[in-house]
């Protein structure tokens, strides 16, 4: 009888290697989840703001400055709900922004660089940094997500051309090209033409906004902001909506009569 008690006692392990494997598959486990994120938000940005962000000849202050971060702003609130309401970590959206410059800084290195052969200079991809760093910020100190779609919304929209513009300065210096008055971006996208079809025309700088003394990009911005926080609360909903329903089946077995998962 003492030696099978041994035996059993030495078949359990201890309880510092099952805190260590656990720990190692939260690490996976969030790897996995932050790949997703990557790869959904990416294929979401291709597909809505696209061209305005692959090129810099693309990046002018009218569309690019309020296409951008109204439809970029749609991540960071559904995972800002999703984190700070199961988890109380009020990161979600520099999170999002994070694994979207990942994926994006990937994507053009591989595809548009080493695949295409366009230099850096022409593809680099927009940071919205800052403006997440804002809306977490107004998250943790408010609690509330309408003080953070209002205040939070309208500095994402604000903050985008700011926060790129060191970035792009260098490419709106006007240059004499055969002739033709240009910006550096205008020359480089002739120098480095792209497959071209009639729908695929430049779309940039349309409107003048003469009614406001010709000054597009604040007007641009603030609009931006303003869309930035409808779409934010939209976007909350979302998270909420996709939170309840990855709640739906542990909440119908409670119904039924069946403990939940953290009540075994």
């Amino acid at each position: 009888m003492a030696s099978d008690v041994s035996a059993k006692k030495t078949d359990v392990r201890p309880i510092s290697d099952l805190r260590f494997v656990s720990r190692v598959l939260d690490f996976f486990v969030v790897v996995i989840v932050f790949m997703l994120l990557m790869a959904a938000f990416h294929v979401h940005t291709m597909l809505t703001v696209g061209d305005w962000d692959f090129w810099v000849d693309w990046k002018d202050e009218r569309y690019w400055v309020t296409i951008t971060p109204v439809l970029l702003i749609t991540f960071p609130a559904a995972i800002q709900y999703i984190l700070w309401n199961g988890f109380r970590i009020p990161f979600g959206a520099t999170a999002s922004i994070l694994a979207l410059v990942v994926a994006e800084w990937i994507t053009r290195n591989t595809s548009f660089h080493m695949w295409s052969y366009f230099p850096y200079s022409m593809v680099w991809p927009a940071t919205l940094i800052p403006g997440a760093l804002i809306l977490d910020l107004v998250l943790m100190l408010t609690g509330n997500f309408i003080l953070t779609a209002i205040f939070g919304g309208m500095a994402f929209g604000l903050l985008f051309y700011p926060s790129n513009w060191p970035m792009l300065a260098a490419y709106m210096q006007p240059v004499d090209f055969q002739g033709t008055l240009m910006t550096v971006a205008d020359q480089i996208g002739f120098t480095f033409p792209r497959s071209s079809t009639p729908e695929y025309l430049r779309i940039i700088n349309r409107g003048t906004l003469r009614t406001f003394g010709g000054v597009a990009t604040p007007i641009s911005a603030f609009f931006a902001g303003f869309m930035c926080i409808l779409m934010y609360i939209l976007w909350w909903y979302i998270g909420k909506v996709f939170t309840i329903l990855a709640r739906a089946p542990n909440v119908l077995r409670h119904q039924m009569g069946y403990p939940r998962e953290t009540e075994r």
